[in-house]
């Protein structure tokens, strides 16, 4: 059974929310838990290119791709898509999947656990 992490919050505002929620699914992913990501709200801009860390902050972006890329799916909600983020309106770069409320749904129901952020 897979672990869902949900992020909600804007990459950068100031916390390390969002930071340690992928530092989180890398760790998950590297000890062999089966791992899910959904983005919600301003989070969605994890899945745009276009946005630049702040000096001396890890760059969240290129992290949910290298989390991509080790094979963690990462579902971004298309509404949001529209009217979040900063880059509200933009698409999403190559890896990162459009998905509704209704798949949302799914992947709660088929997750072991499920963390919000």
């Amino acid at each position: 059974m897979a672990t869902l992490l949900i992020l909600n919050q804007q990459p950068y505002d100031g916390t390390d929310v969002t930071w340690n929620t992928l530092r989180l699914a890398r760790q998950l992913h590297n000890d062999g838990v089966e791992v899910r990501i959904f983005l919600m709200n301003d989070s969605v801009d994890l899945a745009r290119d276009g946005i630049n860390p702040p000096k001396g902050v890890e760059d969240m972006v290129a992290m949910t791709k290298e989390l991509i890329e080790s094979g963690i799916p990462v579902k971004v909600c298309g509404t949001c898509q529209q009217r979040c983020g900063v880059l509200k309106g933009q698409g999403f770069y190559k890896g990162a999947q459009y998905s509704t409320m209704a798949e949302l749904s799914q992947w709660i129901q088929d997750s072991e656990r499920v963390l919000t952020f």
